[in-house]
């Protein structure tokens, strides 16, 4: 056993639990970054090693869809659906159907972050102008996010990975998420509703957010772009990556739209703990540490290879250490033909039981307290624990149904 390597890599995963390193202003990039560069310093890892250890169409791929993504806040789309959705002259809970239904649709084929990220100070300013308590709908902005994003391996990034990984055909995953996600949906609202019923109102100091206007051409040009990409995805034999990428390249050549500006949305932070958690578990593989530690669980009785045993694990770790850094740990172990939907259902459905267990849920509840709105994890807990294990029933289900 590489004690060295072993040392990082429990810092690392302790970091990702955590979230933090006490007494050092280190989040979970800094802590993943940290790790690897130690393992380079040591020369545990050989700089070569490292950068071959990097999955570079993942982070590609990564890369690309972010900037299609911050095309469409740029051109001011997020905040121009948000307000449309929120100003609809309907009673709460179809309001919320219509918030849940649009969230998870964008989420689907965008990056369920930069939507919570968008839509969320703009939903908090539009329920208070119509008196509504901004509460549920956060609640349900998050939530709907999430379960949307499971839809497809462009909905966040760790299907994203699991889809490159695993070669996963983007039709044939849409075939085995589609269903859970648009029951997780139905879910969602269900569960808000009951919880929040008849408290929809709720006076809350009208916040004076700033909002990107609205350009039809940009926006135009991004939903052309964007439809090419996803039929490319559908169709094409093309790596998904170079897709992503050519889409990238044409939305940055622009006359009107600054390629700064593009680029300062994207979320390097993502990029670059992908980077760190890529070299820190190739270090530990590489050790053969995870070999022995899997004939260790597989004296015990577990087997990670079988998908009941893949499901539940996939579940707590992704609520331990969030669900990214889980997926990397547990991509060597998805050897059944139904591991790639098991790993992306099971882990961003995850997600909505805590705060903690998604960034889109922290996204979320930072943005409403920069205006006021708290949300505690006692309130996040009493919708998402039971989304959660509702949503994660039916995907189980499904998927047991799908292997037979």
């Amino acid at each position: 056993m590489n004690t060295v390597v072993v040392l990082v890599f429990a810092f690392v995963y302790l970091g990702m639990v955590l979230g933090e390193t006490p007494g050092l202003a280190l989040d979970r990039t800094g802590i993943a970054l940290l790790g690897a560069l130690a393992l380079v310093a040591t020369e545990q890892v050989t700089p070569a090693a490292a950068w071959n250890a990097v999955d570079v169409p993942t982070l590609a791929l990564l890369f690309g869809l972010m900037v299609v993504s911050a095309q469409f806040r740029l051109g001011g789309f997020y905040a121009s659906v948000t307000q449309r959705v929120v100003a609809s002259s309907v009673a709460p809970p179809v309001l919320l159907a219509l918030l849940i239904g649009t969230v998870g649709l964008l989420s689907a084929v965008l990056a369920n972050d930069i939507v919570c990220l968008a839509v969320a100070p703009l939903l908090v300013a539009g329920c208070a102008k119509k008196g509504l308590d901004p509460v549920p709908f956060l609640l349900a902005l998050a939530c709907a996010a999430n379960v949307g994003s499971a839809a497809t391996l462009i909905g966040n990034p760790q299907n994203m990975l699991i889809g490159q990984r695993l070669k996963l055909s983007f039709a044939g995953y849409m075939l085995d998420a589609l269903l859970p996600s648009v029951l997780g949906l139905g879910v969602v609202w269900a569960v808000v509703s009951v919880r929040f019923n008849r408290r929809w109102h709720q006076p809350t100091p009208i916040a004076d957010v700033a909002a990107p206007a609205f350009d039809g051409f940009q926006t135009g040009k991004a939903i052309v772009i964007l439809t090419l990409l996803v039929a490319g995805f559908l169709f094409l034999p093309t790596p998904r990556e170079v897709l992503a990428l050519t889409a990238a390249g044409l939305l940055l050549t622009s006359r009107r739209m600054a390629s700064r500006d593009l680029l300062n949305l994207v979320d390097w932070h993502l990029l670059v703990l992908f980077v760190g958690l890529f070299v820190v578990n190739f270090a530990i593989a590489d050790a053969g540490t995870l070999a022995q530690a899997e004939a260790a669980l597989h004296r015990l009785g577990v087997d990670l290879g079988r998908p009941a045993i893949l499901f539940p694990v996939t579940v707590v770790l992704s609520n331990l250490v969030s669900n990214v850094p889980a997926v990397i740990l547990l991509l060597p172990q998805a050897t059944h033909l139904q591991a790639g939907p098991i790993l992306a259902l099971a882990s961003t459905l995850a997600g909505n039981l805590f705060i903690v267990g998604s960034i889109a849920n922290i996204i979320v509840v930072e943005q409403a307290a920069k205006l006021g709105v708290r949300i505690g994890w006692r309130e996040h807990a009493r919708v998402g624990v039971p989304v959660t294990v509702a949503t994660l029933a039916i995907a189980a289900l499904w998927i047991a149904l799908r292997s037979v």
